[in-house]
Formats: structure tokens, sequence, C-alpha cells
């Protein structure tokens, strides 16, 4: 069986501010191409389809249509699961649809796929966790948990726990739990997957991805992970990477495009590999495209930024511009650089050796605008409608006040 691993596709996403999706779907339509001259039998989405639990509704076209044509008409599995960014039931809710082009969607860890035809393939038994598929005559288990949050894990697990001692063990013990019942799903005349979304030690992050760890205690050892699984497929970290401790067999496929400028290190790949019962993967990686690469441009004058700004004009990239200057910038020098080159994201000017916060080129933000992308920023997803509303009907109720006196 040859199975495609990726995850954290993120649709929807912006870098600060500005819209990804016109490379999102230049990746897309290149992904849909790959899976057809590679001859997946299965293609695995780790989690974080999604930027958000509330996408813009061209995202959610966007990853419907992808489905669709990777899956030719039921020929091709695909199993999604979803990742902490995602909304569960949102996901799924094209599931009974989805079933008929051979595809799989679990929103939690104790969502249960139906038994039945999928396409031209079967789901021929199924529980909270695992499911196994009948796909041109092989069989495969494939344990199943999509984002295990503390409370979601809790529901799965605390009612087979007899005492409150047993349900004060710690997160990683939980998915240890988990794991070990799960892993017993597994047979010898089967291959043997997993597929979930979560960090685990040792894994070295992105510096994109919402951080889900709480105090630490969200995080698990790679010695959790089911012992007779062959390949143990992950999402949530956006830097490819095999995990420390599990032999090479557990491995985060990362983001198909460069989400941050802490990310442009590294490559992006997906992993493709030909499983046998009972024998090892063979894995190959396969590199993606960079669509519109982000770049830093370090300057040693305002002068030189501007020449540099005049130099690059029609290059096609992100701009993330630092500048080494012994005095302030001046509105009217940002705006120069800003209209030579339209994709400058950020300013940073370097006064007398220290580091001065970056400047926001949009001086026409409402002050709503500027405090929502101040929240997102420090941390990482969007505040609610009732945080905004609060906050506003404060100032209004300070600028009445003052108004009055």
């Amino acid at each position: 069986m040859r199975i495609l691993h990726t995850s954290d596709w993120h649709l929807g996403k912006s870098l600060e501010g500005v819209s990804r999706m016109d490379e999102q779907e230049s990746f897309l339509n290149d992904f849909i191409e790959i899976v057809k001259e590679h001859n997946i039998d299965m293609v695995i989405i780790a989690g974080d389809v999604y930027d958000s639990a509330n996408p813009p509704a061209r995202a959610e076209k966007m990853f419907y249509d992808t489905l669709k044509k990777i899956s030719a008409d039921g020929e091709r599995i695909t199993l999604v699961i979803a990742g902490n960014h995602d909304n569960p039931e949102r996901l799924v809710a094209a599931g009974p649809l989805a079933r008929d082009h051979g595809i799989i969607m679990l929103g939690t860890p104790k969502s249960v796929a139906d038994i039945g035809e999928y396409g031209k393939h079967r789901v021929i038994d199924a529980g909270e966790g695992y499911v196994e598929i009948e796909i041109n005559g092989e069989k495969a288990v494939i344990i199943t948990v999509p984002y295990p949050s503390e409370k979601r894990l809790n529901e799965v697990l605390y009612a087979a726990m007899d005492n409150e001692e047993e349900r004060v063990k710690s997160y990683g013990d939980r998915m240890k739990l988990l794991f070990s019942s799960l892993n017993e799903k597994y047979r010898d005349d089967t291959i043997n997957i997993a597929v979930s979304h979560l960090f685990a030690m040792g894994s070295e992050e992105a510096g994109s991805e919402r951080n889900a760890q709480l105090g630490g205690s969200i995080i698990v050892d790679g010695s959790c992970f089911p012992e007779k699984a062959q390949y143990i497929a992950l999402g949530h970290i956006h830097k490819p990477q095999i995990v420390p401790g599990t032999n090479k067999k557990a491995r985060y496929a990362g983001s198909p495009i460069h989400y941050n400028k802490k990310e442009i290190s590294f490559k992006k790949k997906c992993y493709v590999l030909d499983v046998h019962v009972g024998q090892e993967c063979s894995i190959d990686e396969l590199e993606f495209k960079i669509y519109k690469p982000i770049e830093i441009w370090k300057c040693e004058s305002i002068e030189k930024a501007i020449d540099m700004c005049e130099e690059n004009k029609d290059k096609d990239c992100w701009v993330y511009l630092e500048i080494t200057t012994d005095r302030y910038l001046r509105e009217d020098e940002i705006k120069t650089m800003k209209v030579l080159k339209k994709d400058i994201l950020e300013i940073t000017p370097k006064i007398s050796g220290v580091e001065m916060e970056e400047i926001d080129l949009n001086i026409e933000k409402s002050f709503e605008e500027i405090f929502r992308d101040f929240y997102m920023k420090e941390r990482n997803v969007d505040p609610d409608d009732e945080v905004v509303d609060i906050l506003l009907s404060i100032l209004n109720e300070e600028e009445s006040e003052n108004e009055t006196a």
C-alpha cells in the first residue's frame, strides 16, 4: 500500500494580516498532481486543515475541491483528522457526502467512522480511536487520534477509570494509556498505521505553530506511541522531522508553505511510504515548491534600504526589512519604501544597537483592527467578539465622558 502523509495546510492563514490563499491554491493544484503521479492509495492529512475554527469561504472551497480531485471518483482513500486549529464539528460536517468519494473525516478522539463502502473501498471495522480499511484487497488498521485536548482526552479515558488517583495522571501518561489500549487493535495480517495531531517531546518547533502546551502539560514522550505501528503520521509541528526515540517511525510532515520568517531555513515536504504487512516502511521525501519566498533584508542605512526597495521592486517575495540607523524613520521614508516594494510586511529600525518594535505600515487601521492584530500577535488566536465589544464599549464610554466634561 502506498500512503502519502501531509499535514498543517492552514488554509486561510495570513502573514502579518496579508492573505496567503493564492499561494495555498497553487500548492493544492500541485499537490493533486503529486498524488496522481505517485499512484497514491491513501492520503493522510494529519490535522490543521484550516488556520481557524471559522475559515474563509474560499479556504473551504479550496479544501473540498482538492479532496474531490485527489479522490478520483472514489479510487483513492483520504483520511482527514482535526488539529488544534480546526473546529472538529465544522471540519467533519461534509463527512456523509465525502464518503462517496472515499473520504474519512474524524474530528475528535471519540469519533467513530461509519462501517461500509467509501468510494470503491471499504471500512470493515471502526471504533473510538481506530478504523480498519480494505484497499484493493489489502487491510490496514489505523489508530486515529485527532487533536487530543485535555478535555477531549478525559472524555475518552475517564469512563474506563475506577478511581480519582487514575484520573490525575499526567497528560503524557493518559496518552500512553490511550495508545496502549488502541495498540491491541493491530494484527499480524494487517498494515498498522497511527495518525495524530499533538506535540511530542524533543520535536523542534518552527515558530508559527500555535503553542498547544500549558505549563508543559500537553506534551507526550515518544515512548507513548503504539509499539506495533509501522508508521506514525503526525501533525502540529511545521518543520518536517523524525520524533526522537521512535526508531524513525513517528514523523511530522510539517506545513507545505513557509508560514513564518522563522521557517525559511528549512525545506517543506511530505512523506510517501510503501508499506507491506509485517515489514518496515520504505519512506521517500517529496519536496514542495516555494511559491512566494519570505526574505529578510538587512540594510546598513535608510538610503540603502530605499535603494534596495527600488532595485527589487518587481521581485515576487514577502519582505521583512531591518534597517541600521542613527535616527528614527520618518513617515515619508516608510511610505517611499512601501510604494516601491508593495510586499514589505514589517520595517524594524535598529537605533544605537537597540532593536525597536516592528512598524505597522498600515497607518489607516481603526482601533478595533489594531487591537485584533495585537491580540493575534501576542496570543496567536483571534480575540472573541465579546472581548472586542467590551473593550470598545469602555472606550466609547470614556469618549462620551470626555465630551461631556
